[in-house]
């Protein structure tokens, strides 16, 4: 979002460069003016000494660039790897994959704990000691996983892609339009992602068939027409089973995101949350909780939960989860779809998704950079897909464009691949647990719900919102 663009300082750190570029001076011109030399009987043997010693020195030439340029480096490497989601067992194939490559390469993964991993990282990743692991040394990361709206907490620790691993012309070729925006700052992107997610409209299709719906809904007023008779309440007004879990923040699963969503979709952006498009978006959001209609309440279980007891007939929510309720509920009969639109508007979704990076701090940066340029390959990202999708039902959604094909039809990652072109990040994704940027604005939205719920209006409670958000913006040196 253009109103939301990330400024961050260009602090280039310096690589150091295995390779140098020798750049020999060109000849001079030939003059064609003058006549060539007369030929003398007597200078013969000169010539020959001088050719001679021209012929050795440009052998010699070859000889020392072959030996100290393009000789490959057998330096021994050590890269640290902190990783998130995923287990060592996941990723030690590729490790060894690479490894076997490049022997002189060792790498280390470690699955951290997401909890403080933020501030874990940063802390890390800036404290004076001995690179590696060992018993007297610094952990300190060289290749780290952060989410995809980290980059102006981490802007002091993270370097850039040297364009002699990927250039930004490949970059942009390879990846979807919001990886190009998310990490590009400058000239530079401070990324390389491994996948793409964002939010996905799940549904109960038993529930859809027990009230006679057989359409899918593609739009917010679809939404509103069936969520009425997927709705069940007893005689006293209280819910047996919901259309959709939305309008509350202490019981709907990413609350935020879904909120962030309606902004985008009604023209709205998080630095003018004081104007109408925003109030409109909550508007919409908190309807369906608010009296007379009562679709969804806070006395309802949280809206995870709620879609695996088959309470609630559709949740909005990124793919992931789809694995946490197939883990609940193997048996659910669950569909999912691209989220609903504003009618005769394009599809647009909110992004969650996490990129690998290397620290400026690393002493192995190039070889860092490398290893990430390995994982990227088609081969590779299938390879890793593979592996995922032995130990849960689907891996993490490709992202690579072309690779797409391969998941449109998949039955929970499809809806992914449709709205990839059209995903856009915002700063309020739920658990990234961040400690920051996303958790901070994230309250200041939950208040404004809260708010409204006691009798605020949607303007009023957007108006605080704003003033707590831009103070946020301002801390991390988000422009407005």
């Amino acid at each position: 979002m253009d109103d939301d663009k990330i400024i961050l300082e260009e602090n280039q750190p310096e690589v150091n460069h295995q390779e140098e570029l020798v750049v020999e001076e060109a000849p001079q011109d030939m003059n064609f003016d003058q006549p060539p030399p007369i030929y003398k009987e007597n200078n013969n043997q000169n010539i020959f000494i001088i050719g001679g010693a021209i012929l050795f020195l440009i052998l010699l030439v070859i000889i020392i660039r072959a030996i100290f340029f393009n000789k490959p480096s057998n330096k021994a490497v050590s890269l640290l790897y902190w990783g998130l989601w995923e287990d060592k067992e996941v990723m030690e194939p590729l490790i060894v994959a690479y490894q076997n490559k490049y022997p002189n390469v060792k790498i280390t993964y470690q699955k951290m704990n997401p909890q403080s991993y933020r501030e874990k990282l940063v802390s890390r990743s800036k404290t004076q000691g001995a690179d590696g692991v060992g018993a007297a040394a610094i952990e300190k990361p060289d290749i780290f996983r952060f989410h995809n709206t980290w980059l102006p907490e981490i802007k002091d620790i993270v370097s850039p892609l040297p364009p002699t691993v990927m250039s930004g012309e490949e970059f942009d070729k390879t990846f979807y339009p919001v990886h190009k925006k998310d990490l590009k700052v400058g000239n530079y992107y401070y990324g390389l992602p491994l996948e793409i997610d964002g939010l996905v409209l799940v549904y109960n299709e038993s529930l859809f068939k027990k009230a006679g719906i057989s359409s899918v809904p593609t739009t917010w007023d679809d939404i509103t027409q069936i969520v009425p008779k997927l709705t069940v309440k007893d005689q006293s007004g209280n819910l047996i089973t919901s259309g959709i879990a939305l309008g509350t923040a202490s019981n709907v699963d990413h609350f935020s995101d879904i909120f962030g969503l309606l902004l985008l979709q009604n023209g709205g952006s998080l630095n003018k949350l004081d104007q109408e498009e925003a109030s409109g978006a909550l508007e919409i959001y908190r309807k369906f909780s608010e009296p007379p209609q009562g679709y969804w309440t806070e006395e309802m279980a949280n809206s995870t939960t709620a879609f695996i007891q088959e309470k609630v007939a559709m949740i909005i929510v990124p793919s992931w989860v789809i694995l946490s309720i197939k883990s609940a509920n193997p048996d659910i009969d669950m569909k999912v779809v691209p989220v609903p639109v504003v009618p005769g508007t394009a599809l647009i979704s909110v992004a969650s998704y996490w990129v690998e990076g290397v620290s400026k701090f690393s002493s192995n940066q190039i070889e860092a950079w490398k290893f990430l340029r390995f994982l990227t390959e088609k081969e590779n990202m299938t390879k890793l897909y593979e592996i995922q999708s032995k130990i849960r039902p689907f891996g993490e959604p490709y992202s690579r464009v072309d690779l797409s094909p391969l998941l449109i039809q998949n039955p929970y990652l499809g809806a992914i691949m449709k709205q990839a072109n059209n995903f856009v990040s915002l700063p309020l994704i739920s658990r990234t647990i961040d400690n920051g940027l996303n958790d901070e604005i994230i309250k200041y939205i939950e208040n404004a719900i809260n708010s409204t719920i006691l009798g605020v209006s949607y303007k009023e409670a957007l108006g605080t919102a704003k003033a707590g958000i831009n103070q946020v913006f301002t801390k991390y040196n988000i422009s407005n």
